[in-house]
């Protein structure tokens, strides 16, 4: 069984694809030559530009020497993960095809399409919008939040599900925090067979942890208020 997300506000593909950029830790290229993963080889400029430094053993520096002009067309593929364990832990994936310039000791990926995919489908994205993209302002504390929300309060997640509708919650054996942005934050719910994500939508977008600590305050009240009216 798929996969049903459930959401409401969300980052611009642009920004989720900027999000996933900065936090990946690997990426796979793929050249005429031959796909090899590439561990700690990126980095994302302020303007956007994405760098790769590769081994000198790697495929990818064979694959310059045999492409005209040392310029390989290229597809890099970059995965986002959740931090908490879950089925499916992939949330996120980002394709750049382009061609890749050596650059000193890097190369600068010159791309001419980016696609972002996540549960809801395919999405391709203006490279412009891309380039001039921020990250959303929360991605570099997701990991540390989520392991903490799931490790350390189980009971303020299973409190959260108050705000979910009942119907979803049927057969529902394990509520786990997928993953959180500016925006809301959205719960995995596992069945014995398949699983749903659920948006949780923040009343206003929280720009740092101070808003996000807020917001997240804001949910539960709302949660708590749901069970009173319930008994």
């Amino acid at each position: 069984m798929g996969v049903r997300q459930i959401s409401t506000a969300v980052p611009t593909a642009a920004a989720h694809a900027r999000s996933v950029l900065s936090t990946a830790w690997s990426c796979e290229v793929t050249t005429d030559v031959g796909r090899e993963d590439l561990v700690a080889a990126h980095r994302v400029t302020d303007d956007g530009e994405v760098r790769i430094k590769a081994p000198d053993d790697s495929v990818l520096s064979a694959a310059v020497l045999c492409a005209p002009r040392g310029e390989p067309t290229t597809l890099v593929e970059f995965a986002d993960a959740s931090p908490v364990p879950v089925r499916d832990r992939i949330r996120a994936r980002l394709w750049l095809s382009g061609t890749l310039v050596p650059d000193g000791e890097e190369f600068a990926l010159r791309p001419v399409r980016a696609v972002l995919w996540t549960r809801t489908g395919r999405t391709g994205i203006a490279l412009d919008e891309l380039a001039l993209a921020a990250p959303d302002p929360l991605t570099a504390a997701e990991p540390r939040l989520l392991t903490h929300l799931a490790d350390c309060h189980p009971e303020a997640v299973e409190q959260l599900t108050r705000l979910v509708d009942a119907d979803s919650l049927q057969g529902v054996v394990r509520v786990q925090p997928l993953a959180v942005d500016r925006h809301g934050l959205t719960l995995r719910l596992e069945r014995v067979r398949g699983q749903a994500d659920v948006r949780l939508t923040f009343h206003t977008p929280a720009d740092d942890l101070a808003q996000l600590n807020e917001r997240m305050h804001a949910l539960l009240s709302s949660a708590q208020a749901v069970s009173r009216r319930r008994r």
